[in-house]
This record gives C-alpha cells, sequence and structure tokens, in this order.
C-alpha cells in the first residue's frame, strides 16, 4: 500500500482515504484525486493542463471549477491560499506541494501508528490535543444522538433523464455538493466509499442513518428536459425520516460545470442554517447531566439572536461556562463575541465603552484559535468593524471567511455590515442580496434593514422606508431598524412619523441615539444623527462634534 505522510496527515491511495491524526477527512473524488497527483509530482510545477489531464480525462473544465478542487485540497490539509505552506501557486505556471512528505509503500495503518510515523517527521509538531484544537467543534465522529460533531451523507442523484449519458453529471453534481459541504467546518461529511454502496438502489434514509450512525443525509435527482436541467434536493433527519428542506433548481446545459458550482453553493447556502436550527432543536430535547462545552454552545445559539435582554445574557453565560471548559472553542468564543454587540445596539450594560472593550477582546480571542472555520472568522470580524478601528483588516478577515467558503449565506450578510460600515453602500446592498439568495429562510430581517440602511447612506429615502418597513414587519424587535427608519422619515420631511417610530423604539430601548455610530464616512455618520435628532425634535448646538466609532 502507498501512502504519503505529511504535517499531520496521512493519505492512503489504495484506501482512498485522508487521515488528520485519527480523524478521517472527508473529501470529494476529485479533490483526492487532485491532492493525489500533486504529491506523486512534487518534485515539479504541476500545470492547469497537467491536472485537467489526470484528473478530468482533459475535458473541458473551467477556472472555477479547478481553482474550488484546489481550494478545497488545501482546506483539506489545513492550508490556505493566503498561507500556501503546503500548496504553492505559482503565477501563470501551474502548482506545486511544497511540504515536506514521507512516502511509505509498507502496511502502514492509518491510525495511531499513523499518527507516530508522521510525529517523526516533524518533532514536536503533531496533532494538537483537545477536542477543539484548531478552533473547531468536537470532532469525535458521526453520532446519531449524542453531542459529537453532526455528521451528513450525500447520497447518489438518481438520474431521472433516461440518458445514461447524464449520469456523469448526476455524480459530478454530488461531488460539488460535497465539496460545499465540507466547507462547513462543523459538519461531518461522510465520505464517498459509503456514498456509492447505495447507488441504483431504493434508499431508506433512516436505514441509512442506523448503518453509518449518520445525523442528516441529503438526497436527490437530476432530469434533463432539451437543452434545460431541473436538480432537486431533500435533506431529511434520518433517525425520525422528517424532511427538513426540499427545492429544485432549473438551468442551461450550456456550460454544465458552471451550473454544478452554482447549485452546490446554492444548496450549502440552504443546508447550513438548517442544519443549525436541527441542532439547536435537538440539544434542546437532549439535555444530559453530562453537559459538554458543544451542548452549552448549541443551547446558547438559540438565544444569542432573539433581541431580548434576558435571553442575550443568558446565552453569554452558557458561552462562558463553554469557553471555561474548552478555552480554544473558537465557535463559542466568536459568538460570544457578537453577544456583547446585542447588548451594545440595546444599551443593556451600564458601561457601554467596557462592553465594547469585553467584545473585542473575545474577538481576538476567537481569531487566535480560528484556523480556517469561516463562521468564527467571520462573526469576529463583523465584531472587530463594529467595535475596533482597522475596519480594512474587518474587511480582510470577511473576505477570507467567504474565500473559504462562498456559500456561507451568514458571511455574506456579515460583509454586507461591514461594507457600509466602510462606506460602500451599493456594495453592501448587493452582498446583501446575495445573502438572501443563497439562504432565503435565513435572518432576512436583519439583511433587510442592512439593504435599507444602504438606501438610507445613498440618500434613496423613500426606497430607504420601503425596505424597512418590511424588515419591521417581518420582526419588530430590532433597535437598528427603527432607529434607520426613524432617520429616513425625517430626512423626507415626514416628521410624524419619524416621531411615531421613535415612540415604538423607546418601548424596546431607552437609548435612541447611540453614543457611538461604527459608519467610517463622516457624511454618513451626520446622516444618522442628524436623522435622528430631527425625529427627536432636537438642533444640534453650533460648532457640535459628532462621534465616531
Amino acid at each position: 500500500m502507498l501512502h504519503f505522510l505529511f504535517d499531520d496527515h496521512v493519505l492512503d491511495v489504495d484506501r482512498r482515504e485522508l487521515r488528520r491524526g485519527l480523524h478521517p477527512v472527508a473529501l470529494a473524488p476529485q479533490v483526492f484525486d487532485v491532492l493525489v497527483y500533486l504529491l506523486e509530482n512534487r518534485d515539479r510545477v504541476v500545470s492547469k493542463d497537467d491536472l485537467i489531464a489526470a484528473v478530468w480525462g482533459g475535458r473541458i473544465v473551467s477556472e472555477s471549477t479547478l481553482s474550488s478542487r484546489i481550494s478545497a485540497a488545501r482546506a483539506a490539509v489545513g492550508d490556505s491560499g493566503e498561507e500556501q505552506r503546503l500548496i504553492k501557486t505559482l503565477a501563470r505556471k501551474g502548482f506545486r506541494f511544497v511540504g515536506v512528505v514521507r512516502e511509505s509503500r509498507s502496511s502502514l495503518a492509518s491510525g495511531p501508528e499513523a499518527v507516530a510515523r508522521t510525529a517523526e517527521l516533524h518533532p514536536g509538531e503533531g496533532p494538537s490535543d483537545g477536542p477543539f484544537a484548531g478552533g473547531g467543534v468536537p470532532s469525535d465522529g458521526p453520532s446519531s444522538d449524542g453531542a459529537g460533531l453532526p455528521s451528513i451523507i450525500v447520497l447518489p442523484f438518481a438520474n431521472l433523464s433516461g440518458d445514461s449519458e447524464q449520469e456523469y453529471f448526476a455524480d459530478g453534481m454530488v461531488e460539488e455538493i460535497v465539496t460545499a459541504l465540507s466547507r462547513i467546518r462543523w459538519l461531518s461529511v461522510i465520505a464517498c466509499n459509503a456514498r456509492f454502496t447505495y447507488k441504483g438502489h431504493a434508499i431508506d434514509v433512516t436505514q441509512v442513518g442506523r448503518e453509518l450512525g449518520v445525523r442528516y443525509a441529503l438526497d436527490g435527482s437530476v432530469r434533463k428536459g432539451g437543452g434545460r436541467i431541473r436538480i432537486t434536493a431533500q435533506l431529511v433527519e434520518t433517525r425520525t425520516g422528517t424532511r427538513l428542506w426540499a427545492d429544485h433548481f432549473d438551468g442551461l446545459l450550456e456550460n454544465v460545470f458552471d451550473l454544478q458550482d452554482k447549485v452546490a453553493l446554492s444548496v450549502a447556502g440552504v443546508i447550513e442554517p438548517t442544519l443549525e436550527a436541527a441542532e439547536i432543536r435537538r440539544s434542546g430535547r437532549s439535555r444530559t447531566n453530562d453537559t459538554t462545552a458543544y451542548d452549552l454552545y448549541l443551547r446558547a445559539l438559540s438565544d444569542h439572536l432573539s433581541f431580548e435582554k434576558d435571553r442575550v445574557i443568558r446565552a453569554l453565560d452558557l458561552l462562558t461556562e463553554a469557553i471555561e471548559r474548552e478555552p480554544g472553542f473558537g465557535p463559542a468564543l466568536s459568538v460570544a463575541a457578537w453577544c456583547h454587540v446585542q447588548i451594545d445596539t440595546y444599551g443593556w450594560a451600564p458601561d457601554l465603552e467596557t462592553n465594547r472593550r469585553d467584545g473585542l477582546a473575545l474577538a481576538h480571542r476567537a481569531l487566535q484559535v480560528a484556523d480556517d472555520d469561516p463562521g468564527v472568522i467571520g462573526r469576529a470580524a463583523f465584531v472587530v468593524g463594529r467595535f475596533g478601528d482597522d475596519i480594512e483588516g474587518a474587511i480582510a478577515l470577511i473576505d477570507r471567511s467567504l474565500q473559504l467558503n462562498p456559500g456561507f449565506a451568514g458571511g455574506w450578510h456579515i460583509s454586507g455590515w461591514l461594507r457600509l460600515f466602510a462606506g460602500d453602500p451599493d456594495l453592501a446592498i448587493d452582498h446583501f442580496s446575495t445573502s438572501i439568495r443563497l439562504s432565503p429562510r435565513g435572518q432576512r430581517m436583519e439583511t433587510l434593514t442592512g439593504i435599507g440602511m444602504g438606501h438610507l447612506l445613498s440618500r434613496r429615502f423613500d426606497e430607504a422606508v420601503a425596505v424597512l418597513r418590511v424588515s419591521l414587519e417581518q420582526f419588530p424587535h430590532f433597535a437598528q431598524t427603527y432607529r434607520y427608519l426613524a432617520a429616513a422619515y425625517a430626512h423626507l420631511g415626514r416628521i410624524d412619523e419619524a416621531r411615531d417610530i421613535v415612540k415604538r423604539l423607546r418601548a424596546i430601548t431607552p437609548l435612541v441615539i447611540p453614543p457611538v455610530l461604527p459608519f467610517r464616512n463622516p457624511q454618513h455618520r451626520e446622516l444618522c444623527f442628524s436623522g435622528l435628532r430631527l425625529a427627536l425634535g432636537e438642533t444640534p448646538p453650533p460648532g457640535a462634534r459628532l462621534s465616531s466609532g
């Protein structure tokens, strides 16, 4: 058997398995083939044409498809496009695996022995201890009922076209979805060798759950008609057989690879918040005396975006306990930092400046252990942009998060707010719209508020009012919506309506005008402050100096 050993990884070519320490790493077949080819040819630069010939058999492959496979290969081995410490891109030349590699053709096991052999290559640089090393969630393997890493299998998609040539498209569609889901760091994606045992058979997802110990299953079908194709998919909880989500996607067959990319991102964008909600519900049903840091984190998730003081404080208490148990638990650190943003928004802290410092400190701690977790990086980026001075650094962080997972709907939402803070409202609206497209069922009210804010900062007051009113109707608990709507009404000269909105805002929080606004453009800050002062019937004193933040 041929094995490649590098860092704390072992790649078993014959078994088509990659392990990091003791844990398997899910890889789509093409990503595995790309990684093997780079390792086998690590003594030279591999061109794009070389890769396409070796992995795709010379078929036409789009730049985005090739880039996504390289990115997925990097993510699988703990590398990134910024670091390139293992897989390096050489401009206009190609790619090369530059890490230290050792080959073994013995019957080396992909287990503790492999870890020991790998450690010989890098003394003192073996796998980190602790379940949350690297900032992820507990990696104790798939489990149908426990508090471990939630697991999903993407089952083979049925080809309903009556055209055997479309079989490759159905298989490719599954590979793309697996690659997209693999970017969700808190989700364990079951390897392809288990998946293909079900190909061509009638599938009972509850049986799949029992046989593989997998918590969720995604299946679907592909149907071709003329030059169009329809892809259907559904997400099922295997224990109960409950369907959590289902949808279909239509497109043209002019560029099948771009269509696969688009559908995969859309599916992953919807599945992430759907599974997060399902995990929160499951945690609420499975209260035990043996509470883990992950359980505490899940319980906090249902409260931290409630916009209710008692629930947000309770979430922060749960997260603090989780962090005490696992100080390097990046998700808990980043959500705790986000709780401090909610406290600031509503003025719930006796000392808002201290609250801001505490939130910023938690965000920096989260970034120290984030590794390549898009969710941790994204939430921390928002807090840095909201509370810190380095807006460009915050934008760089959210860009990195989205590079790691382009289907991260929440990341596009965060990017929208950071673009507002930085003074680019039109780009912000575009990013908010992407978030809604990827996750139509997500936190739309906050995203709509962001779009309305973009129109307000661009002085499109009528459009701002229209969007903000919809946001307010959908969720009448978000203080920011009231503030921006009151300002928009005031700038339109609709003072009575502005004052009515302020009255409703005061039922939520006494903090009508925040002491600090995060908009870096002084004209944008002035626009918001002046609109709120007009809504309150106030006139700024001569020479008044506006706060920044």
